[in-house]
């Protein structure tokens, strides 16, 4: 049975020690979608949203979430990220959105939930600034996709690694 990492002897909570791990490139992909009704991707596209530009909105809030992921989750590493991407590509055949987050750094330890935590956010810009247009959007499918360096090496969801 293998131990919790995140917890002591007593089973409190403690960030984990990674002061022996060794420093490598480190990069994680997620993804996620919001589905919602055909007009609003159509507003979405011809820009007449009343809350403007939503997709670069929403791309930039998901990097500046990226950069504050230890604020956000209680026992994540604060990171220098040397990378943080947010894509918002339209799909109509969901109909609504795919986000794709991809983020690097070298470091200690992996940049899985800084890629998560991406995705969720530019997922919820999205939802808030479409919500007076459109109530009946899902936020779902956030995921890690892939995910390279450390000591467990690389995976990907579609090789399975």
């Amino acid at each position: 049975m293998s131990r919790l990492t995140h917890l002591d002897e007593q089973g409190r909570a403690r960030m984990v020690d990674v002061s022996d791990k060794e420093v490598t490139a480190r990069m994680a992909t997620a993804v996620g979608t919001l589905t919602c009704l055909s007009t609003t991707v159509d507003q979405v596209r011809a820009g007449t949203t009343p809350k403007g530009s939503v997709v670069s909105t929403a791309e930039l809030a998901g990097i500046m979430a990226a950069k504050r992921t230890a604020e956000l989750i209680p026992l994540c590493h604060p990171l220098p990220l040397t990378k943080a991407d947010v894509r918002i590509e339209i799909d109509d055949e969901l109909p609504g959105f795919r986000l794709e987050a991809e983020v690097r750094t070298s470091g200690v330890t992996g940049v899985e939930m800084e890629a998560l935590t991406a995705v969720s956010v530019a997922s919820l810009t999205l939802f808030d600034m479409l919500k007076a247009i459109d109530r009946t959007m899902i936020i779902s499918g956030i995921e890690v996709t892939s995910k390279s360096g450390g000591k467990s090496g690389d995976w990907s969801r579609s090789g399975q690694s």
